[in-house]
């Protein structure tokens, strides 16, 4: 069978045809169903012609060709017998090919998931993963940003969520060396540093795909290592925003470089919000209240009517609040003397949890 020239069939398979001409003809002269060998060996011919990438649509055009070339004749089989023959084989095939393709889909996304870990985590050597990130369309000597978005839900790689956005920077930009992908959950795109139009985007089309989820923009940094940098900056932006409150959709590691100066000496940090906010615990109902006193007063620009609104209090009642605070901690919130100093330990409170938990 193999090596014969037939009329219409394509060209570059004869080699996935081994053997169906005998099986086309046992099978049909007495009408049984294939064998498990039978049925084994057109699998393994599958598996075979998808890793040398010959076309499925090809392979079952040479199949049928086949049939027409070797239909049993002389031995009684009726076109049915035949029919069923044929579907067997092929459906076997198509079996085996499609199992091959699976595998492979399932090799190349481990790849991209192992190399996503290592880009962001610089956990490999940096030659070798910038050689890795060609294959990606990155080019990790220039300068590369991060942006992550998250939102009420976790994604992955398949999920729908991921899929929109993909389409939406296609659609925009086509292809830019961006690198799409999630991680932990959360949606990640890598571009390059001087392309702060296609973070932007992702930013609009992510905080619409998750249903007004955050996102967080890294610094651009050069060079492998300068990828984990930007993606932990990123990271370290939304961590604030949870922890200070921020309802921004877009953050951008560049406007809170402020919040990391001021964590850095984290005992400089609790000494300030002890001696600055300490008193308060002396307050009817504690420390807290008081605390959201100052942070809507803050948050509103030191206008106190807004800051009222933010806690459903009257104009009076909150600034009894204020006088209150005056009385209790020496520093009075309007004084511009006093405001910093108050201003920077309420940060540091928030960034601390206090008074929740303990200095």
């Amino acid at each position: 069978m193999a090596g014969r020239d037939v009329p219409g069939r394509p060209e570059g398979c004869d080699a996935y045809l081994e053997g169906y001409a005998r099986i086309l003809a046992d099978a049909s002269a007495t009408g049984r169903r294939l064998s498990r060998d039978e049925l084994a060996s057109r699998r393994a011919l599958g598996e075979q012609a998808a890793e040398t990438g010959v076309a499925l649509r090809a392979l079952v055009g040479a199949h049928l060709a086949a049939t027409r070339a070797h239909w049993p004749t002389g031995s009684g089989a009726s076109v049915d017998d035949v029919l069923s023959a044929v579907a067997q084989a092929v459906d076997a095939f198509a079996e085996g090919y499609e199992r091959a393709q699976r595998h492979a889909v399932r090799q190349e996304e481990a790849a991209r998931r192992e190399f996503i870990d290592d880009l962001l985590y610089g956990r490999s050597d940096l030659g070798r993963l910038a050689q890795r990130a060609e294959r990606y369309g990155l080019r990790l000597s220039y300068e590369h940003a991060v942006a992550v978005a998250r939102g009420p839900a976790a994604y992955d790689e398949g999920d729908p969520v991921l899929r929109e956005v993909e389409r939406a920077l296609i659609g925009r930009f086509g292809d830019r060396s961006v690198l799409l992908t999630t991680k932990d959950g959360r949606l990640v795109c890598v571009a390059p540093g001087d392309q702060g139009d296609v973070l932007a985007h992702f930013a609009k089309q992510a905080f619409a795909a998750t249903g007004g989820g955050q996102v967080a923009i890294g610094r651009p940094h050069a060079g492998p290592a300068g990828v984990v940098q930007s993606y932990e900056e990123a990271l370290n932006a939304l961590d604030l925003a949870e922890r200070l409150e921020l309802d921004e959709p877009v953050l951008r590691a560049a406007d809170l470089l402020v919040y990391p100066v001021l964590t850095r000496d984290r005992q400089a940090m609790a000494d300030l919000v002890e001696n600055a906010l300490g008193p308060l615990r002396r307050a009817r109902g504690g420390a807290q209240p008081l605390l959201d006193t100052l942070t809507a007063y803050f948050d509103s620009g030191c206008v106190r009517a807004e800051a009222a609104r933010r806690l459903s209090l009257s104009v009076r009642a909150f600034t009894y609040r204020l006088e209150r605070i005056h009385q209790l901690t020496g520093a009075d919130p309007s004084d511009p003397v006093h405001r910093y100093s108050l201003q920077t330990a309420v940060i540091g409170a928030r960034l601390l949890d206090w008074p929740a938990k303990p200095l």
